[in-house]
């Protein structure tokens, strides 16, 4: 996927905090818990609720946000499509990484199981 500067750039720059919400919303609509998102965002980026919690309220960009994340090391297993574009085909790491994200996000609005969307099966 080729990837302009300037759309790279509005993803990076755009928080977490203002993303958060509409995950939230998402989940809780098709009958998850905000604990089970907490979880997912947990597993791809060692975030815990403490620190969770500290990157909503400073308000990081999604560039910070990833650049202090941990990521799973399993995390490369997250693949298929996503806003049309195959995540494992991404070349710039921190929009694969928002890719990642938000097909974790949708695996668990779908009601897949936890396990399938943690990668442990």
């Amino acid at each position: 996927m080729q990837q302009n500067e300037k759309q790279r750039q509005r993803i990076a720059m755009m928080t977490f905090a203002s993303v958060y919400p509409l995950y939230l919303q998402k989940v809780t609509r098709k009958g998850r818990t905000e604990a089970e998102l907490r979880e997912v965002i947990n597993w791809l980026t060692g975030y815990d609720g403490k620190r969770l919690d500290a990157v909503i309220h400073d308000k990081l960009t999604f560039e910070a946000f990833f650049q202090q994340a941990r990521l799973h090391p399993n995390a490369h297993l997250i693949t298929g499509l996503i806003c049309g574009y195959r995540i494992e085909e991404i070349g710039d790491p921190l929009i694969r990484q928002v890719r990642y994200l938000d097909k974790l996000v949708d695996e668990l609005a779908k009601g897949r199981t936890m396990e399938k969307i943690l990668r442990k099966a």
